[in-house]
């Protein structure tokens, strides 16, 4: 059985994700396994998938809607979690690229009542088209990090044991990149589906919950990292202000285990 099940939130970026499975190929920890967590239901992505899943050393899960419904993430969460079978689940996004020790920093790092939370190099336009038009990871490398337009350049240089600080600031939960054991999410009923926006409700708002239900939390920078593919912002900020109203409404309620997540508790 797996340690860890890695679950990628996708959406018809195929190119992005071709380079994210070419990436967990090279991990230097192999008990893992992908679930790839489509928020759409492309031919393409299934055609790729039964031609290549034989080609990966990493058993690959696809979980996927029966029709695109605009923003259903946490949807998707939902059912990917209830298939994977590592005790610890893993989320990384579409757009973000693992570094070859980032499963083992996650296996490495896991502990009982805590949350693990990563960050993300922000990879420039030019580095992005390189990777992109190559299919190449060499220049993630970190030298051409360093050398390009790139930003949070810290969060590229992996330190096994350290960090670049002694004092971390327990910044917010990144979707993009956290892990937790199973366990821990079943209890708050998983993402709460209630978000069909994107931002806040699969970070800002799982955060709040766990927190309130006693997990703590720990920092995975510099060890566990993602280099997050340029693109242009795929959300509005009346959208993000929308999801904030709701979270407040969800807090006030103290609904920390949320009530239409893996398990629907309530319908109105």
């Amino acid at each position: 059985m797996a340690k860890v099940s890695v679950i990628i939130s996708y959406y018809k970026a195929l190119d992005s994700l071709q380079l994210i499975l070419k990436a967990l190929n090279n991990q230097s920890a192999k008990e893992f396994e992908a679930i790839i967590s489509e928020d759409d239901n492309n031919p393409e992505t299934s055609l790729f998938l039964q031609k290549n899943k034989g080609l990966y050393n990493f058993p690959i899960k696809h979980t996927c809607q029966q029709q695109d419904n605009g923003f259903r993430k946490n949807q998707m969460l939902n059912k990917s979690i209830k298939v994977a079978e590592g005790k610890t689940i893993v989320f990384i996004d579409g757009d973000c690229i693992p570094h070859k020790h980032f499963v083992k920093a996650y296996i490495n790092q896991t502990i009982p009542n805590v949350m693990l939370k990563g960050r993300r190099v922000m990879l420039d336009e030019v580095t992005t088209n390189k990777i992109k038009n190559t299919s190449s990871l060499k220049y993630l490398a970190l030298f051409n990090i360093l050398t390009s337009k790139s930003g949070k350049k810290k969060e590229a240089i992996y330190l096994k044991n350290k960090s670049l600080i002694f004092t971390l600031k327990d910044k917010g939960l990144l979707g993009c990149n956290w892990g937790i054991q199973k366990q821990h999410l079943l209890a708050i009923n998983g993402f709460d589906e209630d978000y069909i926006r994107a931002a806040v409700g699969e970070d800002t708002d799982i955060e709040w919950r766990l927190k309130k239900n006693g997990i703590g939390s720990k920092s995975m920078k510099n060890k566990a990292i993602v280099y997050h593919l340029y693109h242009k912002k795929g959300y509005s900020a009346e959208g993000v202000e929308k999801n904030r109203e709701l979270l407040r409404e969800k807090q006030e309620a103290n609904n920390f285990v949320c009530l239409n997540g893996l398990d629907t508790l309530s319908k109105s």
